[in-house]
C-alpha cells in the first residue's frame, strides 16, 4: 500500500526560509507548501487542510502566537499540530508558544534532518489511530470503529460523552487545556452549557477508569484544566 504524503504548510514571511524548508521536506518524501503571512495561511488551510503546520513567530500581520490562537479556537482546525519555529530563545518565549497551543517548538537556525524527525515524531503523536481504526495510549485502546474502549485488555462500558472526552484527550496526551477549550473540542463551539459540565463528565470518565486502576492518567491543572499524561503505576 502506498503511504500516504504528509501535507505541511509551512508559514514564514522569509522566502528564503520558505524555501529552504520546502526543499528539505519535498526531499524527504512530504508535501510541502507556503504561506508569507498569518493571513495567507488561514486562506490556504481554510482551502486544503494540512496535516501540520509549521509556524514563523514574528510575522507582519498575525503573529505565530496569534495565529496558533485563532486555529485553536476553531472546531474545524483545533487540531491541526502545530510546531513554532522562532529564533526567541528564552524559556519565557517557549512557554509563551505552547501555552498558546503549539505542540512544539523548534528554534532557528535548525537541522532540517532534526526538522523531519520532529515533524514525523508529532504527526505518529497526534494521530494514533492504526488501519484498524484503533488508538491506544498506556492501558487504554479505543476501537473506534466498533466504538468500545478497552482497559487493561478488558472491554469496558462508557457513556458518549465520556467516550469522546477519552477519545480526544489520548490524541492529544500531555497538553493542558481549560473548560472552555475542553467544552469547545469535545462538546462543540456552537453548544451553550456550563464550564462546570467538564467537570463532571471528568469525574465519570476517572470513576470509569479508576475501575482499572488508570485514573492518575488525567491530572488536573490548578487553576487552569485537564491535561492527559501517561504515567508509570
Amino acid at each position: 500500500m502506498k503511504q500516504k504524503k504528509i501535507k505541511v504548510l509551512i508559514v514564514d514571511d522569509e522566502s528564503a526560509i520558505r524555501e529552504v524548508i520546502r526543499f528539505a521536506l519535498s526531499n524527504s518524501g512530504m508535501k510541502a507548501c507556503c504561506a508569507k503571512s498569518g493571513r495567507e495561511a488561514l486562506e490556504k488551510i481554510s482551502e486544503k487542510r494540512p496535516d501540520i503546520v509549521l509556524l514563523d513567530w514574528m510575522m507582519p500581520d498575525l503573529s505565530g502566537p496569534q495565529l496558533t490562537r485563532h486555529l485553536r479556537k476553531n472546531p474545524l482546525t483545533c487540531d491541526i499540530p502545530i510546531i513554532m519555529l522562532t529564533a526567541r530563545v528564552s524559556e519565557d518565549d517557549k512557554v509563551e508558544g505552547l501555552n498558546a497551543g503549539a505542540d512544539d517548538y523548534i528554534i532557528k537556525p535548525f537541522s532540517p534532518r532534526e526538522l523531519v524527525a520532529r515533524i514525523k515524531a508529532l504527526i505518529r503523536r497526534t494521530e494514533p489511530e492504526d488501519q484498524d481504526g484503533k488508538i491506544s495510549a498506556g492501558q487504554i485502546t479505543i476501537d473506534t470503529v466498533a466504538r468500545q474502549v478497552i482497559l487493561n485488555g478488558n472491554h469496558t462500558h462508557i457513556g458518549p460523552t465520556e467516550y469522546r472526552l477519552l477519545k480526544f484527550f489520548i490524541s492529544h496526551q500531555n497538553r493542558a487545556f481549560t473548560r472552555p477549550q475542553l467544552l469547545d473540542h469535545v462538546w462543540g463551539a456552537d453548544v451553550f452549557i456550563e464550564e462546570r459540565t467538564v467537570d463532571v463528565h471528568i469525574r465519570r470518565l476517572r470513576k470509569v477508569l479508576k475501575n482499572a486502576s488508570l485514573e492518575r492518567y488525567i491530572q488536573t491543572i490548578r487553576s487552569h484544566g485537564y491535561r492527559f499524561v501517561i504515567t508509570d503505576s
